[in-house]
């Protein structure tokens, strides 16, 4: 049993102090305010978010994409080649180093949770490794490691295009058929086993240019239960090439075809017209922004006041892991609404600020898109907490949503003092508790692809 005070903290009926949480086989068991000093002492203590959508081993090619290439124009499309011939360089081994240093670096910033959006599946070349699970195995040691909650994605990656060209090198490594995707599957669930039992599976067809319409309804089908996460609306020749198939843009293709709901997570959505907006915003989707991402390749701008209008439902991940910054990527999705609409506080209520709204919003879109039992300091809950030094200058004076305002747009994820991922104490002084080991291993992981490439 762990018992944790903290002289202020945002509970779900508001902020209060002197609060007391007493933490029993990883879940929150009593909540109490007002409350004497008892067990680990903390400044500001929050629930902490999910990190929705990342792509784990993208961390270790961040910087290399930044050149001027040889086309016109670099895009998204140009960056998607640079990724395909560095993937072709990566072993298992690798690619277990890189999301360890990847989930502690989201614990160091205060994510409590790993949603893995794992599409690397196969050796270079399509081969396939003797486990079909290798790689998703090697995602969940990391998270044994790290201490991190996990809930992993594996992808259904059919098709180059929608018009069912073979995959591409580069893209070889995520291709399943329906049968092999529902193997790969299972076997992710059979390796979950081995992880705490906060650990989940979800489903994730790769986007309706890479899945034919016959296997997203096959995805849809399985583990109706489970979160099921999909790319969607991300880019312009995407669209356009949808369109051009189907007679529709994705989204209205989606609505037109399926009944999202809260089940459903579609990243980022960052070109939508305003009635797909309002229309998707109405099923309760969760919309998964990742800004530094969509800033770092160019996605676009989503249409956060619309979506906001019609309650829609939004989360945050870390995507590409250029940056993992959980206040950056809330902040970023702000500024790009105040660039864009020419305003400020642009996603703030009368009763809330623009940090609350943000930060309480990231709580309750990744915790339904993780299927996790988290985003609040409520009992029954997985104590998914993170602790927040008050004794610096970015949180002195501050009350309220000040707190959140200041950790939001002015602070930075060393403001982090402790992070507990259902229970699980991981970061203590604003470190991993096995830092120096994950980054020593990561450093030789990183010589190993030099020589390789």
């Amino acid at each position: 049993m762990t018992v944790i005070w903290a002289e202020r903290a945002l509970l779900p009926d508001g902020w209060a102090e002197n609060v007391r949480v007493t933490v029993d086989q990883g879940r929150i068991a009593a909540v109490e305010k007002d409350a004497a000093p008892q067990g680990h002492r903390a400044g500001l203590l929050l629930p902490a978010l999910a990190n929705l959508h990342s792509h784990a081993f993208q961390r270790a090619m961040a910087g290399l994409s930044e050149a001027k290439g040889p086309e016109p124009r670099d895009t998204f499309w140009t960056w998607r080649q640079i990724m395909y011939r560095f993937l072709d360089h990566l072993a298992p081994e690798d690619v277990e180093s890189i999301a360890a240093l990847v989930q502690m670096e989201m614990l160091e910033a205060g994510y409590a949770t790993n949603v893995e959006f794992h599409y690397l599946h196969h050796r270079p070349g399509a081969g396939h490794y003797d486990n079909i699970a290798e790689m998703g195995e090697r995602i969940a040691s990391a998270a044994s490691r790290t201490g991190i909650g996990l809930t992993l994605l594996p992808v259904h990656y059919q098709f180059g295009g929608v018009d069912r060209r073979p995959l591409a090198p580069g893209q070889n490594r995520f291709g399943t058929t329906p049968e092999e995707f529902q193997r790969l599957l299972e076997a992710c669930e059979s390796a979950l086993r081995a992880l705490p039992a906060d650990a989940g599976i979800g489903i994730a067809p790769h986007s309706l240019r890479a899945v034919s319409p016959e296997g997203l309804a096959a995805c849809v089908a399985l583990r109706p239960g489970r979160p099921l996460h999909m790319h969607l609306a991300e880019q312009l020749p995407e669209i356009e090439e949808i369109s051009a198939a189907y007679g529709r843009r994705p989204v209205e293709w989606l609505l037109e075809n399926h009944s999202p709901d809260r089940r459903w997570t579609l990243i980022h959505l960052t070109h939508m017209t305003e009635h797909e907006t309002r229309r998707l915003a109405a099923t309760g989707a969760v919309a998964g922004l990742c800004p530094i991402t969509e800033s770092s390749l160019g996605d676009g701008i989503f249409n956060g006041t619309i979506w906001a209008e019609e309650s829609g439902r939004i989360g945050f991940g870390s995507d590409s892991n250029i940056r993992i910054s959980l206040v950056e990527e809330l902040r970023t999705l702000e500024y790009s609404q105040r660039l864009r609409d020419r305003g400020r506080a642009i996603l703030a209520e009368p009763e809330r600020s623009t940090g609350r709204v943000i930060y309480e919003a990231g709580l309750d879109g990744g915790a339904t898109a993780a299927g996790r039992e988290t985003g609040a300091i409520r009992p029954g809950l997985w104590a998914d907490l993170v602790a927040v030094g008050l004794d610096n200058p970015v949180m002195a004076g501050r009350k309220g949503d000040q707190m959140l305002d200041s950790l939001v747009f002015a602070g930075h994820d060393g403001l982090v003092r402790d992070v507990w991922s259902a229970g699980r104490h991981v970061v203590t002084e604003g470190r991993h508790m096995d830092r120096d080991r994950i980054i020593a291993d990561y450093l030789a992981t990183i010589a190993r692809l030099q020589d390789r490439m």
